[in-house]
């Protein structure tokens, strides 16, 4: 059964009784990076602490990345560091095991009434289609009635399959619960039988090249040509924004796996936030700098878009800035850069004073 088979009067109905009211929009809350950790490495779980404020989103991994020894450690160190700490402004994930795995049953009951009330949210990998998330639905229902919570624990999920991504807007609204999604180009690469072994990031061999110099109009087939090497997730990040947008959830970029090039990350990082992704997966602290910094608007393109809504007026018409035109559509693409630059200046400082002094400059030059 489809979220569109479903009566709108009981989409938003809690799915068992005595839980939590589901959510009829989902918060635009700050998530530039999502910094995964082991909780079951002591060395990281003391990090987390000093890390709050500092990073939009925490997220203790139960996941791919703890090997199974270390499954309950894992997940016992989560709740002792949830109880332990007090996130404020930062935002406390977990990534759980597989639906298909031994351990996600205990991840669910375990987590849910230990520390339901500090997670504000629940990543689901390797999700297949919307009866996924409908298992995943009504069972927290049951576990958050069951543990008295006021607020439901929203959900997102992982594409890291073929029929994922085929089924990706049924996804998208399988729940009210829903929070977002995130490319999960790893596995999805080998589901697809791709023929790379990168963790995002585009590839060498996935490139075009120009056409040959001609000489009298015949083709010099032996001159050099320039080649520009192409990213293989274009289109698979295009298509999850728009299942995002349509149902009024958020797309997030995943992993970029080679940690040491920057580089090649900072570009991964800003060719998905162009197209429209509102964050990305840490996997190492030098890169929280590096999507704090890509997913949040520059100075001048906020400067530029303030100066477009102040002229818009009533938002009808058309008017004419530093030799282009602004009109209607203009205004709607400057408010999404307007209302971001106020959502991150509320808990980013740095970015408020860099923010607030471009009004401050704006007044200057109005008054004047």
């Amino acid at each position: 059964m489809t979220a569109a088979s479903r009566s709108p009067k009981d989409f938003f109905r809690p799915l068992a009784v005595g839980a939590p009211t589901p959510l009829r929009e989902i918060p635009a809350r700050p998530s530039r990076a999502i910094h995964f950790f082991d909780p079951s490495n002591p060395k990281m779980a003391a990090k987390v602490p000093d890390m709050v404020g500092k990073v939009d989103v925490l997220l203790g991994n139960l996941e791919d990345a703890i090997k199974a020894d270390n499954k309950e450690a894992a997940r016992e160190g989560l709740v002792r560091i949830a109880q332990e700490t007090d996130f404020g402004p930062t935002q406390l994930w977990t990534r759980i095991n597989a639906l298909d795995s031994p351990w996600v049953l205990d991840d669910l009951t375990t987590l849910v009434p230990a520390i339901g009330d500090k997670l504000d949210v629940i990543m689901v990998p390797k999700v297949q289609g919307a009866e996924d998330i409908h298992y995943v639905d009504r069972l927290l229902a049951q576990l958050e009635a069951k543990a008295g919570l006021e607020k439901p624990i929203l959900v997102h999920a992982i594409l890291e399959t073929a029929r994922g991504v085929a089924n990706v807007e049924e996804i998208c609204g399988a729940s009210p619960r829903m929070q977002g999604l995130s490319l999960g180009p790893a596995d999805l690469a080998a589901d697809r039988r791709m023929k790379t072994t990168r963790v995002g990031g585009g590839h060498p061999g996935y490139l075009v090249r120009e056409d040959p110099p001609r000489i009298d109009g015949v083709a010099n087939l032996e001159a050099s040509r320039a080649t520009y090497q192409q990213d293989l997730w274009h289109y698979t990040i295009a298509r999850m924004v728009d299942a995002c947008a349509m149902h009024g959830i958020y797309p997030y970029y995943g992993p970029f796996g080679d940690i040491s090039d920057t580089t090649a990350c900072e570009d991964q990082f800003r060719n998905a936030f162009l197209l429209g992704c509102v964050g990305t997966w840490s996997l190492h602290p030098k890169q929280i700098a590096i999507a704090n910094r890509v997913f949040s608007p520059s100075v001048e393109d906020v400067a530029h878009a303030r100066r477009v809504v102040a002229a818009m007026g009533d938002g009808t018409g058309a008017v004419m800035l530093d030799g282009k035109m602004e009109d209607d559509a203009s205004l709607k693409q400057c408010l999404v850069m307007v209302e971001l630059a106020e959502q991150l200046a509320a808990v980013d400082p740095e970015l408020k004073q860099q923010y607030d002094a471009i009004g401050a400059d704006s007044d200057e030059q109005s008054e004047a």
